[in-house]
């Protein structure tokens, strides 16, 4: 991802090798990091049983939610993608138990079908 497409906002994949150090602590006993997409502070990384979404907040960027959706809990997800003068791409995710979606603006980029695919793996 070059510096361009993350001032921008548009999705990219991290490397997770340099996320277990970050996420060590929050993954259960054989929990592995499996995909990580970045935004311009933001995250949503998948691992083999939830995906996390990373929410850097503040002007430093020092206080951060995670917010843990298991893949069982997720009932349905939707993408908005961007038009020709749009420039972000919207995901929606509705969890059981609650009425409204998780939504995010994911920015423009192949991170989007990445990220739809992924969901249709593992809440299939």
């Amino acid at each position: 991802m070059g510096l361009l497409d993350t001032l921008l906002g548009h999705a990219g994949e991290k490397d997770i090798t340099g996320l277990h150090a970050e996420f060590g602590p929050l993954l259960a006993k054989d929990e592995a990091l499996q995909r990580a997409f970045g935004f311009v502070r933001d995250l949503i990384v998948f691992t083999d049983r939830r995906m996390i979404i990373v929410d850097k907040q503040g002007v430093t960027g020092k206080k951060t939610a995670y917010l843990s959706i298991p893949y069982r809990a997720i009932v349905m997800y939707s993408i908005e993608t961007a038009g020709h003068f749009d420039l972000d791409s919207d995901l929606r995710i509705w969890v059981s138990g609650q009425a409204e979606p998780i939504t995010r603006a994911l920015g423009r980029g192949a991170g989007v079908r990445d990220i739809i695919a992924i969901l249709a793996q593992a809440t299939r």
